[in-house]
């Protein structure tokens, strides 16, 4: 029995070691300690080598870099990102794990936005465009196409939804709604965020309900449900109903489009994310993440009065 346990604790302890480093530089990363957080990745390499949870701190260190505005170096950290991994993925693929498409991903995001600080939103657009041709059938795929969508979206034709499958109301088609402002409001059946949205939600809906605004709620499966349980999709189907019936239920009238696709093309890596769609159909807001109510309302009363 020693003998059996004595591999399987080692493991354990390596992987416990492994997940704590994403932890302690996101630490040093928020306190804009970066030499440390380079110590701590170099001490890390010297005892581990490389492995996914090294890359996905390296990429935690890009972000916080752009969000500090260094953009040199959060264009390094993003380089040696991808650099890395596409050297790991010369002998596995991309999603045979969950932190190597984090650390990917957060690359690719990291040096478009580094481009279009710079200026170079031509040149931006046109990377993600290539990565997005390059793992457009990976895990990656939606958060690449929200970067696009930053970028490029809003002043654009609003892309038609997939209706096949709903909850709740059937849902319109944004052709069909021509004349009345829509707001798309995606949301996931394990985020809190969405749910902590609600009663800005509702007031949005009791301020502008009667004035022709359309909120539509497009939700996908992602292959489990409370508490991480795997189930089938019909499973997680009655969960998300479930869901939606207790957290959005005061959210009378939101049509629940149900369909991964709709997220693809929308580019709702981050739930929620917020669209306004005008009266003509165009997108005239982007938003992924939680939205002040102030500032939603006044862009859909803006929008109104167009």
């Amino acid at each position: 029995m020693r003998l059996f346990l004595a591999p399987v604790l080692f493991q354990l302890a390596v992987t416990a070691v492994s997940a704590q480093i994403i932890g302690d530089v996101r630490d040093a990363v928020d306190q804009r300690d970066f030499k440390h957080a380079d110590v701590l990745i170099a001490d890390y390499r010297a005892k581990h080598g490389v492995t996914a949870e090294m890359l996905e701190a390296i990429s935690w260190m890009g972000r916080g870099a752009l969000a500090a505005k260094r953009y040199n170096d959060a264009d390094r950290y993003a380089a040696e990102t991808r650099r890395l991994v596409l050297a790991e993925l010369k002998h596995r693929n991309l999603d045979d794990e969950r932190r190597l498409p984090i650390a990917l991903g957060a690359a690719i995001e990291v040096h478009a936005q580094v481009l279009a600080a710079g200026g170079e939103r031509g040149e931006a657009v046109t990377f993600l465009r290539q990565e997005l041709e390059t793992y457009r059938t990976t895990s990656i795929r939606t958060r690449i196409q929200k970067n696009i969508n930053l970028l490029t979206l809003e002043g654009k034709t609003a892309p038609p939804l997939q209706m096949s499958e709903w909850l709740g109301p059937k849902p319109v088609s944004l052709t069909e709604l021509r004349g009345h402002p829509v707001l798309l409001f995606f949301w996931a059946h394990w985020c809190g965020d969405c749910k902590a949205e609600v009663p800005d939600l509702g007031r949005i809906q009791s301020a502008f309900g009667e004035k022709g605004l359309v909120l539509m709620g497009p939700t996908q499966h992602y292959g489990y449900a409370a508490h991480g349980e795997d189930v089938s999709r019909e499973q997680e189907t009655r969960y998300i109903d479930q869901v939606r019936k207790e957290f959005y239920g005061a959210l009378p009238g939101m049509s629940v489009p149900v369909s991964e696709e709709n997220f693809k093309n929308y580019g709702a890596s981050t739930t929620p994310t917020l669209v306004l769609v005008d009266r003509r159909g165009v997108v005239r807001l982007y938003h992924p993440g939680a939205i002040p109510y102030s500032h939603l309302a006044a862009k859909i009363a803006e929008v109104l009065t167009d």
